[in-house]
């Protein structure tokens, strides 16, 4: 099959008005986003901004040791970085690209001169940035209270929810350091979560087999993170299609 390339497979960009549409469109350069890729680092000068369309980018908060720590996850509904917009054109945080595809990127100065116009395009952002705090505050809140295999459920449910396939490349390395927990607790989630017909993990690729019953062994933080994205597609106003009705194989 051939793969179809539009920039308005960005949420975002499928709901700005047409008049500013086509005036960022000459603009937008489609970029392929291979796996582990690092779009920037944390306090790097943003040359450019990021709208994914197949891709997903994991935004990670580094520290001194060396570890980095996922504070969020990015698929086609929302755009890297906000700091470009918000008046300091430094990254926030690192983020690298954690499910290959596609996307397109815009000038920084583009972006911004846009958003100061005050048009479709600012109301956008501004209530995207605002489903991104909720998300990192969660994430933050989950990792310090709940168990790894909330954690886990939590992390599978919200990166399935951004995937066009019924499968995540991943292995339990890369999880554990994403979610900052031994590589042990993370393979004891992932046996339980097997064992009781949830998901199947093999080589390297996870693929959820009994969503609903994976909803079911998640904390309340995955809730309250979907029903923010929810309240923004329906701000959004335009129809939302997703990995998430094909999550579930046989």
């Amino acid at each position: 099959m051939t793969e179809i390339f539009d920039p308005r497979q960005n949420y975002l960009l499928a709901a700005m008005h047409t008049e500013e549409f086509e005036r960022i469109a000459p603009h937008l350069e489609l970029v392929s986003m291979p796996y582990t890729e690092v779009l920037y680092e944390c306090n790097e000068a943003l040359q450019y901004a990021y709208f994914p369309t197949s891709a997903t980018a994991s935004l990670l908060c580094s520290l001194e040791d060396g570890v980095s720590v996922e504070v969020a996850v990015v698929g086609n509904e929302g755009v890297l970085d906000v700091s470009i917009f918000m008046g300091y054109n430094a990254a926030l945080t690192m983020a690298t690209i954690q499910t290959a595809g596609h996307g397109y990127r815009l000038p920084a100065k583009v972006l911004k001169q846009e958003f100061d116009q005050g048009g479709s395009l600012q109301h956008l952002l501004m209530r995207y940035t605002r489903t991104l705090i909720i998300q990192m505050a969660q994430t933050t809140a989950c990792n310090r209270r709940h168990s790894v295999e909330q954690q886990l459920c939590r992390w599978l449910l919200l990166n399935f929810d951004r995937v066009h396939s019924g499968s995540l490349a991943m292995t339990q390395e890369l999880i554990s350091n994403m979610l900052g927990v031994r590589r042990e607790s993370i393979t004891e989630a992932a046996r339980k979560l097997q064992t009781d017909g949830l998901i199947s993990y093999c080589r390297g690729h996870i693929k959820v087999l009994d969503r609903p019953g994976l909803e079911t062994h998640v904390c309340e933080c995955y809730d309250v993170v979907k029903k923010e994205s929810e309240r923004f597609f329906s701000d959004l106003n335009i129809p939302r299609h997703t990995g998430e009705m094909a999550q579930c194989v046989t």
